[in-house]
Protein backbone atom coordinates (compact mmCIF):
# COMPACT_ATOMS: atom_id res chain seq x y z
CA UNK A 1 0.00 0.00 0.00
CA UNK A 2 2.87 2.49 0.75
CA UNK A 3 4.12 1.57 -2.57
CA UNK A 4 0.83 2.70 -4.21
CA UNK A 5 0.82 6.03 -2.26
CA UNK A 6 3.88 7.07 -4.29
CA UNK A 7 2.10 6.54 -7.94
CA UNK A 8 2.12 9.62 -9.96
CA UNK A 9 -1.12 11.56 -11.36
CA UNK A 10 -2.69 11.24 -14.60
CA UNK A 11 -5.30 13.82 -15.06
CA UNK A 12 -5.89 13.90 -11.56
CA UNK A 13 -6.06 10.37 -11.14
CA UNK A 14 -3.86 7.68 -9.80
CA UNK A 15 -2.07 6.14 -12.78
CA UNK A 16 -3.33 2.86 -12.15
CA UNK A 17 -6.34 4.22 -11.90
CA UNK A 18 -6.65 4.92 -15.42
CA UNK A 19 -4.03 2.43 -16.50
CA UNK A 20 -4.59 -1.16 -16.55
CA UNK A 21 -1.22 -2.20 -17.83
CA UNK A 22 1.95 -0.48 -15.39
CA UNK A 23 5.94 -1.20 -15.27
CA UNK A 24 7.36 -1.30 -11.64
CA UNK A 25 8.42 2.41 -12.02
CA UNK A 26 4.49 3.73 -13.26
CA UNK A 27 5.27 4.01 -17.00
CA UNK A 28 2.76 2.43 -19.20
CA UNK A 29 3.62 -0.94 -21.05
CA UNK A 30 2.89 -0.95 -24.55
CA UNK A 31 -0.83 -1.75 -23.87
CA UNK A 32 -3.05 1.02 -23.61
CA UNK A 33 -6.16 -1.10 -22.91
CA UNK A 34 -7.83 -0.85 -19.33
CA UNK A 35 -10.65 -2.65 -17.93
CA UNK A 36 -12.15 0.28 -15.71
CA UNK A 37 -14.91 -1.12 -14.07
CA UNK A 38 -13.26 -4.53 -12.59
CA UNK A 39 -10.07 -2.55 -11.90
CA UNK A 40 -11.66 0.43 -9.94
CA UNK A 41 -14.38 -1.17 -8.63
CA UNK A 42 -12.46 -3.87 -6.78
CA UNK A 43 -9.84 -1.11 -6.18
CA UNK A 44 -12.66 0.80 -3.99
CA UNK A 45 -13.66 -2.60 -2.24
CA UNK A 46 -9.79 -3.60 -1.23
CA UNK A 47 -8.89 0.19 -0.23
CA UNK A 48 -12.38 0.70 1.53
CA UNK A 49 -11.78 -2.85 3.59
CA UNK A 50 -8.08 -1.94 4.23
CA UNK A 51 -8.84 1.09 5.47
CA UNK A 52 -11.28 -0.30 8.00
CA UNK A 53 -8.69 -3.00 8.46
CA UNK A 54 -6.05 0.03 9.76
CA UNK A 55 -8.65 1.51 12.12
CA UNK A 56 -9.11 4.45 9.71
CA UNK A 57 -5.72 6.33 10.23
CA UNK A 58 -4.59 7.28 6.62
CA UNK A 59 -7.28 9.57 4.71
CA UNK A 60 -4.72 8.93 1.47
CA UNK A 61 -6.31 5.20 1.46
CA UNK A 62 -10.15 6.77 1.55
CA UNK A 63 -9.37 9.37 -0.79
CA UNK A 64 -7.83 7.17 -3.52
CA UNK A 65 -11.46 5.52 -2.59
CA UNK A 66 -13.06 8.23 -3.55
CA UNK A 67 -10.69 9.08 -6.76
CA UNK A 68 -11.21 5.78 -7.91
CA UNK A 69 -15.08 6.45 -7.78
CA UNK A 70 -15.05 9.93 -9.35
CA UNK A 71 -13.14 8.38 -12.52
CA UNK A 72 -16.07 5.98 -12.83
CA UNK A 73 -18.84 8.45 -12.66
CA UNK A 74 -16.55 11.40 -14.45
CA UNK A 75 -14.79 9.39 -17.07
CA UNK A 76 -16.02 5.74 -17.74
CA UNK A 77 -19.87 6.02 -18.40
CA UNK A 78 -22.03 5.64 -21.50
CA UNK A 79 -23.76 8.47 -22.87
CA UNK A 80 -27.31 8.92 -21.36
CA UNK A 81 -29.32 7.60 -24.10
CA UNK A 82 -29.25 3.65 -25.21
CA UNK A 83 -30.32 0.38 -23.64
CA UNK A 84 -27.70 0.96 -20.89
CA UNK A 85 -27.43 4.72 -20.69
CA UNK A 86 -24.73 6.31 -18.75
CA UNK A 87 -23.69 2.55 -17.55
CA UNK A 88 -20.00 1.72 -16.66
CA UNK A 89 -17.25 0.99 -19.31
CA UNK A 90 -15.83 -2.70 -19.10
CA UNK A 91 -13.00 -1.69 -21.42
CA UNK A 92 -11.35 1.41 -22.58
CA UNK A 93 -8.44 2.82 -23.71
CA UNK A 94 -5.92 4.64 -21.04
CA UNK A 95 -5.38 7.98 -23.08
CA UNK A 96 -8.99 8.89 -23.33
CA UNK A 97 -10.75 10.85 -21.42
CA UNK A 98 -13.73 10.49 -21.04
CA UNK A 99 -13.62 7.41 -22.96
CA UNK A 100 -15.80 7.65 -26.53
CA UNK A 101 -19.19 6.53 -26.55
CA UNK A 102 -17.30 3.40 -29.26
CA UNK A 103 -15.23 2.45 -26.24
CA UNK A 104 -14.26 -1.19 -26.51
CA UNK A 105 -11.13 -2.91 -26.29
CA UNK A 106 -9.54 -6.35 -25.34
CA UNK A 107 -12.96 -8.90 -26.40
CA UNK A 108 -14.80 -5.69 -26.15
CA UNK A 109 -16.14 -5.08 -29.11
CA UNK A 110 -16.91 -1.12 -30.01
CA UNK A 111 -20.27 -0.12 -27.83
CA UNK A 112 -20.34 -3.11 -25.72
CA UNK A 113 -20.45 -2.99 -21.88
CA UNK A 114 -20.94 -5.96 -19.92
CA UNK A 115 -23.33 -6.06 -17.47
CA UNK A 116 -21.93 -7.63 -14.36
CA UNK A 117 -19.53 -5.18 -14.67
CA UNK A 118 -22.23 -2.35 -13.83
CA UNK A 119 -23.09 -4.87 -10.47
CA UNK A 120 -19.51 -4.89 -9.28
CA UNK A 121 -18.87 -1.00 -10.02
CA UNK A 122 -22.56 0.14 -8.25
CA UNK A 123 -22.10 -2.49 -5.45
CA UNK A 124 -18.69 -0.54 -5.04
CA UNK A 125 -19.95 2.55 -5.35
CA UNK A 126 -22.60 2.15 -2.31
CA UNK A 127 -19.94 1.13 0.00
CA UNK A 128 -18.07 4.24 -1.25
CA UNK A 129 -21.26 6.07 -0.04
CA UNK A 130 -21.31 4.93 2.57
CA UNK A 131 -17.69 5.53 3.85
CA UNK A 132 -17.68 9.49 2.43
CA UNK A 133 -21.53 10.30 3.34
CA UNK A 134 -21.01 11.81 -0.45
CA UNK A 135 -24.98 10.83 -2.24
CA UNK A 136 -22.96 11.32 -5.60
CA UNK A 137 -21.50 7.65 -5.51
CA UNK A 138 -24.91 6.44 -4.11
CA UNK A 139 -27.27 8.26 -7.14
CA UNK A 140 -24.92 6.21 -9.88
CA UNK A 141 -25.29 2.89 -7.72
CA UNK A 142 -29.08 3.07 -7.53
CA UNK A 143 -28.85 4.29 -11.33
CA UNK A 144 -26.39 1.09 -12.77
CA UNK A 145 -28.97 -1.40 -10.82
CA UNK A 146 -32.31 0.34 -12.34
CA UNK A 147 -30.61 -0.19 -15.68
CA UNK A 148 -29.72 -3.54 -15.19
CA UNK A 149 -33.31 -4.19 -13.42
CA UNK A 150 -34.75 -3.00 -17.19
CA UNK A 151 -32.71 -5.15 -19.00
CA UNK A 152 -33.00 -8.30 -16.83
CA UNK A 153 -34.44 -11.10 -18.42
CA UNK A 154 -35.67 -14.88 -17.22
CA UNK A 155 -32.99 -16.86 -17.16
CA UNK A 156 -32.47 -20.43 -17.75
CA UNK A 157 -30.58 -23.75 -18.60
CA UNK A 158 -28.55 -21.68 -21.22
CA UNK A 159 -28.96 -18.32 -20.72
CA UNK A 160 -28.46 -16.03 -17.60
CA UNK A 161 -30.49 -13.05 -16.87
CA UNK A 162 -28.32 -10.46 -18.62
CA UNK A 163 -25.63 -11.76 -21.45
CA UNK A 164 -22.08 -11.32 -21.08
CA UNK A 165 -21.80 -8.56 -23.04
CA UNK A 166 -23.85 -6.40 -24.51
CA UNK A 167 -24.54 -2.85 -26.94
CA UNK A 168 -25.65 -0.26 -25.01
CA UNK A 169 -27.03 1.65 -27.71
CA UNK A 170 -29.03 -1.21 -28.91
CA UNK A 171 -28.83 -4.02 -26.19
CA UNK A 172 -27.81 -6.64 -29.03
CA UNK A 173 -26.10 -9.14 -26.62
CA UNK A 174 -23.21 -11.43 -27.53
CA UNK A 175 -22.35 -14.45 -25.00
CA UNK A 176 -25.42 -16.15 -23.59
CA UNK A 177 -24.00 -16.67 -20.54
CA UNK A 178 -22.37 -14.79 -17.92
CA UNK A 179 -20.73 -15.75 -14.63
CA UNK A 180 -20.55 -13.10 -12.38
CA UNK A 181 -24.16 -12.51 -10.75
CA UNK A 182 -22.79 -12.10 -7.33
CA UNK A 183 -21.92 -8.63 -7.52
CA UNK A 184 -25.52 -8.27 -9.02
CA UNK A 185 -27.16 -9.38 -6.13
CA UNK A 186 -24.69 -8.18 -4.16
CA UNK A 187 -25.93 -4.44 -5.45
CA UNK A 188 -29.77 -5.73 -5.14
CA UNK A 189 -29.36 -6.53 -1.62
CA UNK A 190 -27.79 -3.24 -0.46
CA UNK A 191 -30.51 -1.00 -2.15
CA UNK A 192 -33.14 -3.20 -0.75
CA UNK A 193 -31.51 -2.85 2.69
CA UNK A 194 -32.07 0.82 2.42
CA UNK A 195 -35.55 0.68 1.44
CA UNK A 196 -36.11 0.45 -2.65
CA UNK A 197 -38.44 -2.40 -2.60
CA UNK A 198 -38.20 -1.94 -6.05
CA UNK A 199 -35.84 -4.42 -6.35
CA UNK A 200 -37.39 -7.26 -4.88
CA UNK A 201 -38.72 -9.16 -7.74
CA UNK A 202 -35.76 -8.59 -9.95
CA UNK A 203 -33.25 -10.00 -6.89
CA UNK A 204 -35.98 -12.85 -6.23
CA UNK A 205 -35.75 -13.93 -10.04
CA UNK A 206 -31.77 -13.54 -10.19
CA UNK A 207 -31.33 -15.54 -6.89
CA UNK A 208 -33.85 -18.35 -8.22
CA UNK A 209 -31.62 -18.30 -11.20
CA UNK A 210 -28.34 -18.93 -9.24
CA UNK A 211 -29.66 -21.06 -6.55
CA UNK A 212 -31.75 -23.40 -9.02
CA UNK A 213 -29.58 -23.40 -12.85
CA UNK A 214 -25.97 -22.08 -11.37
CA UNK A 215 -24.87 -23.61 -8.16
CA UNK A 216 -25.57 -27.03 -9.08
CA UNK A 217 -23.90 -26.97 -12.23
CA UNK A 218 -20.93 -26.75 -10.33
CA UNK A 219 -21.69 -30.44 -9.39
CA UNK A 220 -21.14 -31.07 -13.52
CA UNK A 221 -20.22 -29.63 -15.91
CA UNK A 222 -19.70 -25.99 -14.91
CA UNK A 223 -21.37 -24.80 -17.79
CA UNK A 224 -23.32 -21.79 -15.97
CA UNK A 225 -20.01 -20.71 -14.84
CA UNK A 226 -18.57 -19.53 -18.04
CA UNK A 227 -17.47 -15.94 -18.96
CA UNK A 228 -16.01 -13.18 -17.12
CA UNK A 229 -12.88 -11.55 -18.20
CA UNK A 230 -12.68 -9.04 -20.23
CA UNK A 231 -9.74 -10.72 -22.07
CA UNK A 232 -11.89 -13.73 -23.05
CA UNK A 233 -14.97 -14.41 -25.53
CA UNK A 234 -15.14 -18.18 -25.74
CA UNK A 235 -18.84 -18.89 -24.89
CA UNK A 236 -17.61 -22.23 -23.37
CA UNK A 237 -14.68 -20.57 -21.64
CA UNK A 238 -15.30 -21.42 -17.57
CA UNK A 239 -13.92 -19.80 -14.83
CA UNK A 240 -12.85 -19.77 -11.22
CA UNK A 241 -13.55 -16.23 -10.27
CA UNK A 242 -17.31 -16.40 -10.22
CA UNK A 243 -17.89 -19.32 -8.00
CA UNK A 244 -15.21 -18.14 -5.72
CA UNK A 245 -16.74 -14.58 -5.36
CA UNK A 246 -20.08 -16.38 -4.98
CA UNK A 247 -18.79 -18.81 -2.05
CA UNK A 248 -17.42 -15.63 -0.75
CA UNK A 249 -21.10 -13.86 -0.40
CA UNK A 250 -22.79 -17.47 0.85
CA UNK A 251 -19.74 -17.57 3.83
CA UNK A 252 -20.74 -13.88 4.11
CA UNK A 253 -24.60 -14.27 4.38
CA UNK A 254 -24.98 -17.78 5.44
CA UNK A 255 -28.53 -18.52 7.01
CA UNK A 256 -29.92 -15.05 5.86
CA UNK A 257 -29.70 -15.90 2.50
CA UNK A 258 -29.79 -19.84 2.14
CA UNK A 259 -30.18 -22.19 4.59
CA UNK A 260 -28.06 -24.43 2.34
CA UNK A 261 -24.95 -22.19 2.56
CA UNK A 262 -22.80 -25.31 3.63
CA UNK A 263 -23.74 -27.13 1.24
CA UNK A 264 -23.86 -24.68 -1.62
CA UNK A 265 -20.45 -23.39 -0.44
CA UNK A 266 -18.93 -26.85 -0.75
CA UNK A 267 -20.44 -27.17 -4.19
CA UNK A 268 -18.42 -24.12 -5.49
CA UNK A 269 -15.23 -24.30 -3.77
CA UNK A 270 -15.03 -27.87 -4.63
CA UNK A 271 -15.32 -27.40 -8.42
CA UNK A 272 -13.04 -25.06 -8.09
CA UNK A 273 -10.41 -27.05 -6.39
CA UNK A 274 -11.55 -29.90 -9.03
CA UNK A 275 -10.76 -27.99 -12.04
CA UNK A 276 -9.06 -24.82 -11.62
CA UNK A 277 -5.83 -25.75 -9.35
CA UNK A 278 -2.50 -27.44 -9.91
CA UNK A 279 0.48 -27.12 -7.97
CA UNK A 280 3.42 -24.73 -8.12
CA UNK A 281 6.58 -25.19 -5.97
CA UNK A 282 4.97 -27.33 -3.74
CA UNK A 283 1.87 -25.30 -3.03
CA UNK A 284 -1.64 -25.62 -4.43
CA UNK A 285 -2.17 -22.89 -6.53
CA UNK A 286 -5.50 -21.55 -8.20
CA UNK A 287 -5.73 -20.17 -12.11
CA UNK A 288 -8.25 -17.98 -13.54
CA UNK A 289 -9.80 -19.79 -16.14
CA UNK A 290 -10.26 -22.74 -18.93
CA UNK A 291 -8.29 -20.80 -21.67
CA UNK A 292 -5.41 -19.55 -19.27
CA UNK A 293 -3.37 -21.71 -16.70
CA UNK A 294 -1.53 -19.11 -14.68
CA UNK A 295 -1.84 -18.55 -11.00
CA UNK A 296 -2.76 -14.52 -11.41
CA UNK A 297 -2.34 -12.48 -8.30
CA UNK A 298 -6.15 -11.99 -8.45
CA UNK A 299 -7.12 -14.83 -8.70
CA UNK A 300 -5.01 -16.99 -6.86
CA UNK A 301 -5.62 -14.44 -3.62
CA UNK A 302 -8.95 -14.77 -4.23
CA UNK A 303 -8.66 -18.32 -3.76
CA UNK A 304 -6.60 -18.43 -0.64
CA UNK A 305 -9.47 -15.71 0.87
CA UNK A 306 -12.17 -18.01 0.46
CA UNK A 307 -10.49 -21.02 0.94
CA UNK A 308 -9.43 -19.21 4.65
CA UNK A 309 -12.88 -18.12 5.18
CA UNK A 310 -14.33 -21.62 4.11
CA UNK A 311 -12.18 -23.32 6.27
CA UNK A 312 -13.20 -21.09 9.73
CA UNK A 313 -16.73 -22.06 8.73
CA UNK A 314 -15.54 -25.98 8.53
CA UNK A 315 -12.94 -25.75 11.11
CA UNK A 316 -10.24 -27.56 8.88
CA UNK A 317 -6.69 -27.30 9.88
CA UNK A 318 -5.71 -28.86 6.45
CA UNK A 319 -7.75 -26.50 4.38
CA UNK A 320 -6.64 -23.30 6.22
CA UNK A 321 -3.08 -24.34 5.59
CA UNK A 322 -3.55 -24.40 2.03
CA UNK A 323 -5.82 -21.10 1.82
CA UNK A 324 -2.67 -19.76 3.83
CA UNK A 325 -0.03 -21.01 1.31
CA UNK A 326 -1.76 -19.50 -1.79
CA UNK A 327 -1.87 -16.15 -0.15
CA UNK A 328 2.04 -16.44 1.21
CA UNK A 329 2.51 -17.82 -2.85
CA UNK A 330 0.74 -14.29 -4.20
CA UNK A 331 3.46 -12.67 -1.76
CA UNK A 332 6.45 -13.68 -3.02
CA UNK A 333 5.36 -11.65 -6.21
CA UNK A 334 6.41 -8.12 -4.15
CA UNK A 335 9.77 -7.05 -4.61
CA UNK A 336 11.97 -5.40 -1.57
CA UNK A 337 10.62 -2.29 -2.77
CA UNK A 338 6.99 -3.12 -2.01
CA UNK A 339 6.69 -3.49 -5.96
CA UNK A 340 4.17 -6.18 -6.84
CA UNK A 341 4.13 -8.19 -9.72
CA UNK A 342 1.13 -9.28 -11.84
CA UNK A 343 2.24 -12.64 -11.60
CA UNK A 344 4.79 -15.00 -9.84
CA UNK A 345 6.79 -16.42 -12.97
CA UNK A 346 6.93 -12.77 -14.37
CA UNK A 347 10.75 -11.20 -13.88
CA UNK A 348 9.74 -7.56 -13.83
CA UNK A 349 7.40 -5.85 -11.11
CA UNK A 350 3.76 -4.76 -12.70
CA UNK A 351 1.84 -5.96 -15.15
CA UNK A 352 -2.42 -5.83 -15.25
CA UNK A 353 -3.22 -3.61 -11.93
CA UNK A 354 -6.02 -5.73 -10.61
CA UNK A 355 -3.84 -8.66 -10.37
CA UNK A 356 -1.05 -6.59 -8.91
CA UNK A 357 -3.27 -4.87 -6.24
CA UNK A 358 -6.87 -3.61 -6.90
CA UNK A 359 -8.46 -7.20 -6.86
CA UNK A 360 -5.79 -8.79 -4.81
CA UNK A 361 -5.74 -6.17 -1.16
CA UNK A 362 -9.10 -7.27 -0.25
CA UNK A 363 -8.61 -10.77 -0.15
CA UNK A 364 -5.86 -10.53 2.44
CA UNK A 365 -8.27 -7.87 4.06
CA UNK A 366 -11.18 -10.88 4.33
CA UNK A 367 -8.24 -13.83 5.39
CA UNK A 368 -7.30 -11.92 8.19
CA UNK A 369 -10.71 -10.74 9.50
CA UNK A 370 -11.16 -14.79 9.85
CA UNK A 371 -7.49 -15.95 11.03
CA UNK A 372 -6.23 -12.29 12.31
CA UNK A 373 -3.00 -14.27 13.67
CA UNK A 374 -1.73 -14.70 10.50
CA UNK A 375 -0.92 -11.02 10.42
CA UNK A 376 1.71 -11.65 13.07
Amino acid sequence: MRFYESAPSVHGYPVFVTTTFLDGDWKPTERNDTIPATQNGMGIISYLKYYEFSGKQNPRTLATARLMGDYLLKKSLTPDSGKYPRFPHSTGRRDQFPQPTNSGSQSDHPYEIEPDKGGISGYALVLLSDATKDPKYFAQALHNARVLMTNQQVGDATHSPWPFRADHRTGAPRGPISSDMTYVLRLYDALLARGYTEFKPSRTALWQWIKTQQIPSAKTDGARFVQFFEDHDTPTNRNAWAPLNLARYLLEKRDAIDPEWRADASTLIEFVRRDFTHGEFGVTVCHEQDEDHDAWGGINSTYGAVLAMYAKATQSASLAREAREALNFTEYAIDEQGRPRDLIKNAAPGGWQEDAHTDVIHNYMDALAVYPEWGN
